[in-house]
Formats: C-alpha cells, sequence, structure tokens
C-alpha cells in the first residue's frame, strides 16, 4: 500500500512536471513575442547571414529574444536561412515569425527618376536594394553584357527607363540589370514601336531624341512641342542645335557633370563630340541623359506643326517661344540672351 501511494504521487509529481514543461514549450511556441507598437515592421536580412545575425536585427522587436532562439533551433530555421524583405505583424509568436522569415520574402517598390549617368542610377538603385552601387554600376557596364547587346555604355542607358518596379530587395545587380531590360522590351510593344517606325526613327532614336526633349524642358506639356521641333529638323535635314547635347559633350570632355553650365558660349558649339548637334547633323549615337515615359511619349506622339525653332521665355519661366521662320527666332534669342545678360550669368 505504502509503494502503492509513493507511485501514484510520483505519477502526479511527473505529470505536473510534465503539464508545467508542456505549457512552458506552448508560451515559447505560441506566446506573442513582438514587442513593437505598430501594426507592422520590416525586416531586411541580409545574403549569407548568420542566425546572430538575424538575431541581432530582431532583437529591438522581439520581447524575449532567448526564447525566438529556442524555437528557431528547434525548427531548423539556423540552416534554412533566407535572405530578403519580411514584414512582421504585431503580436506574433515565434512560430509565426519564423515562418515569415523562411519563406515570405515581400518585394518592394524601387524608383528612380532621369539621372545623367549610369553612376548616378547605381547610386539611387543602391537606396533601395541590398546590392551596393559598385555591384549595380559592375553589372551594368559590364563587357560580356554590353557585347550581347551590341550597346556601348551611354546607348544602355536606354533600358533604364525611369519609373516605379516590383523587386526582391535581396536582388543582386545582376538581376537589376537583367530585369530593366526584360522591361525596356515590354514597354517597346508593338504599339510604340509602329509608332517609332512612322516618324522614322528607332527605338534607340526615340529614347536618344527624347533625352534631348527631356533636358530642354521640364514643362510636360510643352515637350510634344519640342519633339515637333526636332522632328521637323530631321525631316528636313536641318540639324538638331541643341543645347543639352553641348553641355552634355562639354561636361564628357571635361569628366565633370557636378558643375552646372547654365550658358552655351559660341565657342562650345565647335567643340568635336558625336554629340555635338551644332557640329553633326542627326540624332546622337548615345543618350544624354535617361528620359523618362512623358519624354519618350512626346517624341512618339508629337504634336504637328511648323515650328523649327524655340528660345527660353523670359517672362514665361519654364516655357519656351516657338518659331516657324529663323528670323523669329532671332528676335526670341536676342530677348533671352538680354535676359541672361541682366542676370550676369556668364556660364
Amino acid at each position: 500500500m505504502y509503494i502503492k501511494k509513493i507511485l501514484i504521487a510520483a505519477s502526479i509529481v511527473g505529470l505536473v512536471v510534465l503539464g508545467g514543461i508542456s505549457v512552458y514549450i506552448y508560451n515559447i511556441i505560441f506566446s506573442p513575442n513582438t514587442a513593437f507598437a505598430s501594426e507592422t515592421h520590416s525586416v531586411y536580412i541580409s545574403t549569407g547571414s548568420s542566425l546572430q545575425e538575424v538575431v541581432n536585427e530582431l532583437h529591438p522587436l522581439l520581447k524575449k529574444t532567448d526564447d525566438f532562439i529556442t524555437v528557431a533551433k528547434k525548427k531548423g530555421y539556423a540552416s534554412n536561412l533566407k535572405a530578403g524583405h519580411f514584414v512582421l505583424k504585431k503580436d506574433m509568436n515565434n512560430n509565426e515569425i519564423i515562418n515569415t522569415l523562411r519563406s515570405r520574402n515581400i518585394p518592394i517598390q524601387v524608383s528612380f527618376n532621369n539621372q545623367h549617368r549610369l553612376e548616378n542610377l547605381a547610386g539611387r538603385v543602391a537606396e533601395q536594394i541590398e546590392a551596393d552601387s559598385l555591384e549595380v554600376l559592375t553589372a551594368m557596364i559590364s563587357g560580356p553584357f554590353l557585347d550581347s547587346l551590341q550597346v556601348t555604355p551611354l546607348q544602355s542607358m536606354k533600358y533604364y527607363i525611369p519609373n516605379t518596379y516590383e523587386f526582391y530587395w535581396n536582388t543582386s545587380g545582376e538581376a537589376f540589370r537583367d530585369r530593366m531590360v526584360n522591361y525596356y522590351h515590354e514597354f517597346w510593344n508593338e504599339n510604340r514601336r509602329e509608332k517609332a517606325k512612322q516618324i522614322d526613327l528607332s527605338p534607340q532614336e526615340v529614347m536618344s531624341l527624347a533625352a534631348i526633349v527631356q533636358k530642354e524642358t521640364a514643362k510636360v506639356e510643352e515637350r510634344p512641342r519640342v519633339a515637333g521641333v526636332y522632328l521637323n529638323r530631321l525631316q528636313r535635314g536641318i540639324k538638331l542645335q541643341a543645347d543639352p547635347t553641348v553641355i552634355f559633350a562639354i561636361q564628357t570632355k571635361n569628366q565633370d557633370f557636378e558643375t552646372p553650365i547654365k550658358r552655351v558660349l559660341y565657342k562650345d558649339l565647335e567643340l568635336d563630340s558625336p554629340y555635338n548637334t551644332y557640329k553633326y547633323k542627326g540624332v546622337p549615337p548615345g543618350l544624354i541623359a535617361m528620359p523618362d515615359i512623358s519624354s519618350i511619349e512626346a517624341v512618339l506622339n508629337a504634336e504637328s506643326h511648323d515650328y523649327f525653332y524655340f528660345a527660353a521665355d523670359p517672362e514665361n519661366p519654364g516655357y519656351h517661344k516657338f518659331a516657324k521662320t529663323l528670323a523669329q527666332h532671332n528676335r526670341n534669342a536676342r530677348v533671352y540672351q538680354n535676359w541672361v545678360n541682366k542676370q550676369n550669368i556668364y556660364r
């Protein structure tokens, strides 16, 4: 009888202990373990991270870091770490957190506007994805990549159309580059290619001309009219004579793209560069900047008119006066030059 009582007591104690352990394990796994007040919180896990590095990233977001580590090890998370952007929700438990980090890499929005150079674009993109600017730039100017597309670095700028795109945060430089090429081909659908054909330009030439239009006017509503001027000149075999191309040629020669050039001088027009449209006819061989979609569409849907010239309008800042004849243009240009002189702008 005595032994029986002992066995019963031991069994009860065992059950209590087992129950306690079960409750403890249950709480570790299924009790809420987030410490942030917002409804959600983004977490970025870098490629090649260790469990400790993930824990360091999560530490400010968790109530009990040790409990997370215990569950992570039990679920084998340490041997199956994933890089990416993950969204944790308020009051998630450790089981839910780990499941999220394992399989729910959420894409992010990557945006960039018109950039002057590939270097600028690489820096802008690197601010938004895991790859650094050097990795992105190296991918964009890779010899085999450029050779495969038969383009120069300047010509390759056409592939990076300013917009907002969806990428995974842990996208590599090469993956970013390749996706942008795919987006470019999607953008140049049959309809746009047909429009380019109707104005006797290739997609590459449309992009190059759009870059000039982009630099000529910041007023989106004016771009189709500016584009119409350049198309009229091309159709007549007249040089484009676009100041932004001269500025680009000067900057390229000096390897200085940071110092602004507010005024083109007569001596600048003699600079021997394939991008100097005062010296050479036709569309430049590459892009002087990355045109946004409004500039590309302005070229493809240019305004039909009889203008061949335009000059900045000092009475209407940001806009231009358009002219059909050289005499009209010279009058408009003198008004602008007099205004520039009064502003003491000499370069």
